[in-house]
Order: structure tokens, then sequence, then C-alpha cells
């Protein structure tokens, strides 16, 4: 018997099984953390991630890029989580830290930072001395996909990390903010294998849509609050202000605080 508790030696790191043999034995998450970025089970993504961080862009030539899947970051026991795309290829890719180095999270951490979620307006690099209050910073892919876009097969062989992240934020656990139909669409298989009921039909994606997942024994509701994401094009384009953003940051806050009490 293996330490996933299944017959036969465990998956290396390069098995397209790794990450659906080792999420669901994780008792923490810090212990999710390590064996994330150790994944090696998408062979495109690995091939992308290794290129974009020996290549490098040309403002990051004195940058070592951490190049490996990037975990999530936040406390364990947050109350909020916040669920992505993938890293960017020059920004998680290169920093190592979720939603840091890139237009995207300076936008993203601008309006954690308003509502009291981020002890700071910029996240620049893994040791700036940012610290989040109460959220976790996650994605349904954890490595640097090329376009930024993840396949469908990419997305379900990562889908087990997200799953053991949710499972394990799960007492506390109040809101999921899901940037993206992207996002709304992986995070939803994602809780129920984590053991939420799911509700039928599936739920639409849209900015401030608002789902209510009922509790189970252990653990109270669960609020799950639709964004655009912050990518360049929503941004740039007015299809997502920093208000708009931060109104939905502001509610999911607002949320945890009211389901908390």
């Amino acid at each position: 018997m293996n330490r996933t508790g299944g017959p036969g030696p465990a998956p290396a790191a390069d098995d397209a099984a790794f990450p659906a043999r080792q999420a669901p034995r994780c008792t923490g998450l810090a212990e999710v953390d390590a064996l994330v970025t150790r994944c090696r089970a998408c062979p495109r993504l690995v091939a992308w991630r290794e290129e974009v961080a020996r290549v490098k862009r040309a403002a990051f030539q004195d940058w070592e890029y951490w190049g490996r899947p990037v975990p999530g970051f936040g406390p364990a026991d947050a109350a909020v989580a916040v669920v992505g795309l993938a890293p960017a290829a020059h920004g998680g890719n290169r920093t190592g830290r979720m939603f840091t180095g890139d237009a995207s999270g300076d936008f993203l951490f601008a309006a954690l930072h308003t509502v009291g979620l981020a002890s700071q307006p910029v996240s620049a690099h893994a040791g700036d001395g940012l610290t989040l209050h109460g959220v976790r910073l996650t994605a349904p892919v954890h490595c640097a996909p090329p376009q930024n876009r993840p396949t469908p097969g990419e997305r379900d062989t990562c889908r087990p990390w997200l799953s053991a992240e949710l499972r394990l934020l799960g007492p506390h656990l109040r809101v999921v903010v899901v940037l993206g139909g992207f996002a709304w669409q992986a995070l939803l298989p994602a809780l129920g294998e984590a053991g939420r009921p799911m509700p039928r039909p599936r739920p639409v994606f849209g900015h401030g849509a608002h789902v209510v997942l009922p509790g189970t024994a252990h653990r109270q509701d669960l609020h799950l609050l639709g964004s655009y994401h912050p990518s360049r094009h929503n941004t740039f384009t007015g299809r997502l202000t920093p208000a708009m953003l931060v109104d939905v940051l502001r509610r999911a806050v607002d949320l945890a605080g009211a389901q908390g009490a």
C-alpha cells in the first residue's frame, strides 16, 4: 500500500495520475502547496512554463524565474477564496506567487487592499512583505498556459488540487469569488468533489452572479459570487472597472462576516 492508499507504487510527478492520487490524501494546505510545486502532470504546460522561464521577457532578464506550478496563497483559515484562471507567464510563473507581477494582479490586489483583505495595494514579488487577511487566492490550473488558455484536459487533470484546497478550507470557508467563466466552470465540479451539494440545473456565470450552496452537517452555507476576470482586455475596455471588482469583494467580506457571526 502506497502513501495515497491505493495499490502499487505512488505515481511519479510527471504521471497524469499524480494530482488525482496525491491531492485527496493531503491533510493540510501546506502539504497541498508543496505537492503542487512538484507536479509535472501536463506535458504541454511543463514545456511552456520552463521555456518561458529560460528565455524570459526582456524587462525581466535579471530575474530568476520560478518556472514551476504556482501554489495557492493565503491563510488556511480564510473565510473568502478568490479563484482565477491560471498564473501568467511573466507574472506568477516569474514570481512564484499567485496573481503577482502582472497587470491583472495589480488590479486585483488594489481592490483587495481597498476592502481590507490585503496589507498593501501592490504585489510585486514573494518577499515584498504583503500579507492577506481572511482570503486565499488560487486557480483551477496551477501552471502558466500558452496564450493564457488551458485545455479542458489540463483543467481536469489539475482539478484535484483545487478540490483539496476547498476541502481543507471547508470548515472556515464562507464565500468564493470566481473570476471569469473558465474559473466558474472549473469550480463547480471541484466543489462537488470537496463534498458540496450542487444545485440543478448548474448555475450560470455572470458578473454579479450570486449562488448559495446549502451547508452540510459540518459546514455552513457557501456563497459563490461571480466577477469578470481582471484581464487586460476586460480592464482596458472598461468591462471590469475597479469599482465593480471592489463591489463584489466588499459583498464577499460582508457575507463572510454575517455567516461567521
